[in-house]
């Protein structure tokens, strides 16, 4: 997605140099009800694939409108990394994954470890480990695995979990965090 624009500039170019412009123009609403406090009028999320080597800091929604060009570079990064396959990601759990990192006032990207899951990708981790659910969300394209390197599980955990919209686990010895848009729910330590 790098089409080239009049004047040279490329089209995530222009995307950058707007969002940047937008987040310091922008107020924010700190008293938001639910899962989008903290989420403001901006919505932003940061993350980056060890796997891949990508890093994605995409405004993907602003005054209530979802960025379409922005929605679609995420579900691109979210994908399964092993097999390439992309599936649209549940616009419910990027909102909760961004709203938990901004309650969490960190400037450090979360780490994806996993976004969306092939069925054949499930079925090979199911294989090697009983933590993997048979209908996991990933399948869906509703959940996400992540870390952060300056917070712990529990904090992680709590953020997710006080925007009450859906599903939290903690995976303390594997450090990271699962969250989802499914039933309001927590588990792990």
């Amino acid at each position: 997605m790098t089409d080239t624009v009049s004047g040279g500039f490329t089209r995530r170019g222009l995307l950058a140099a707007f969002a940047a412009t937008a987040v310091t123009a922008a107020p924010t609403f700190a008293n938001a009800a639910g899962f989008l406090r903290g989420g403001g009028d901006i919505r932003r999320i940061k993350m980056y694939s060890g796997r891949t080597g990508e890093r994605i800091d995409m405004i993907y929604w602003i005054e209530g409108e979802y960025i379409g060009d922005a929605v679609k570079e995420v579900h691109h990064f979210m994908r399964d990394w092993r097999t390439n396959d992309v599936k649209s990601i549940d616009l419910r759990t990027i909102d909760i994954m961004a709203a938990a990192h901004n309650l969490l006032d960190v400037s450090e990207p979360y780490m994806l470890l996993s976004g969306y899951r092939s069925p054949k990708t499930n079925a090979m981790l199911r294989s090697r480990s009983s933590g993997v659910a048979k209908n996991s969300l990933h399948l869906k394209g509703q959940a996400a695995d992540l870390r952060l390197n300056s917070r712990s599980v529990n904090q992680m955990a709590r953020a997710a979990a006080a925007c009450k919209a859906g599903g939290v686990g903690r995976y303390s010895g594997s450090n990271f965090v699962h969250m989802d848009c499914g039933p309001v729910r927590s588990w792990g330590g």
